[in-house]
């Protein structure tokens, strides 16, 4: 395949797909912050997210892929590791909130997306993957701007350091299952797992943790986006990823630090520092470094073909 993105107008369409699911997932992130400042219990927050997505995907999802594959969205070649998947996923989810219920939307994202070099750091072991120094450096350069985002002395305090990182950890093992997982059986049916074992978990669990608050209309409509953000974001990135290649999309992944940054200005009047940002650019920046440097070594510019004068 070749790395001309301006010659191929599908992978545009990728990155836009991408980055619009990103930023919709910003919404979702932006809607949680809210009600888990608001009083709401992360497994309650969580419950309404899953039951809305698998009901809309239960509606039109399910039969469009019944036309498609001619069997159910259901049926998968690894069950354990889809219920593996779905938990792990469900579990990121309610420590995410966690985690954006005492720190800044921007830094809690940004914490966030040391998952990849925490992937990175495993893989040799988990996934029987080769390891190169490139990577190495890349999990080297990525913690150092971890390191300065939750510096002693700033804006997150102790306990969410250790959620935000505990979170990094979690949202890392669910990308090594999601690439099993989407091994085995189609995409579209390790998404409908997540969504149908997070929802049938977050209703047990959830009349555990139910607010005494009755929400009013806008936290009935906050409760509800959360399942509607989660839906669209989803489909965007699902519909990225059958466009184009996750090595050209990876780097624009790292757009989702605008948005986070974006609604935690408007919405919570957060705005990192100079120090801060400096942290969360050199974390994006090795980021998108790696995935270039991946990118390359799995797609070799092509040896030109030496010419000679005729004789």
């Amino acid at each position: 395949m070749s790395t001309n993105i301006a010659a191929h107008p599908k992978l545009w369409l990728g990155i836009f797909f991408l980055i619009s699911g990103l930023w919709t997932l910003s919404l979702l992130d932006t809607a949680g912050k809210l009600l888990g400042m608001t009083g709401y219990h992360v497994v309650m927050i969580a419950w309404m997210r899953y039951s809305i997505n698998t009901v809309f995907m239960a509606a039109t999802l399910m039969p469009l892929y019944k036309r498609r594959n001619g069997r159910s969205i259901l049926h998968s070649t690894r069950p354990r590791l889809q219920a593996a998947r779905a938990l792990m996923l469900l579990l990121s989810t309610l420590l995410f909130f966690s985690v954006l219920k005492i720190v800044p939307l921007a830094e809690g994202t940004a914490m966030n997306f040391c998952a990849p070099l925490i992937v990175l750091a495993v893989s040799p072991w988990l996934l029987g993957e080769t390891t190169y120094v490139s990577r190495w450096i890349a999990v080297a350069v990525g913690f150092t701007g971890m390191l300065i985002v939750i510096r002693p002395g700033g804006d997150i305090p102790a306990h969410g350091v250790a959620l935000g990182l505990l979170s990094a950890a979690v949202y890392a093992f669910v990308s090594i299952l999601n690439r099993k997982a989407n091994q085995a059986d189609d995409p579209m049916v390790t998404l409908f797992y997540g969504g149908l074992v997070g929802m049938i978990v977050s209703s047990l669990l959830v009349p555990f943790f139910w607010s005494p608050h009755t929400p009013d209309a806008v936290e009935w409509m906050i409760l509800a986006s959360t399942g509607i953000t989660s839906t669209i974001g989803h489909f965007l990135l699902n519909s990225a990823y059958r466009h184009t290649e996750a090595s050209v999309l990876t780097p624009f992944s790292y757009s989702q630090i605008i948005s986070a940054t974006l609604m935690g200005w408007l919405v919570f009047e957060q705005f990192p520092d100079a120090i801060t940002i400096l942290g969360i650019a050199i974390i994006c920046a090795s980021g998108m470094g790696i995935a270039f440097v991946e990118h390359r070594r799995a797609h070799p510019l092509p040896v030109q073909a030496k010419t000679h004068p005729a004789n």
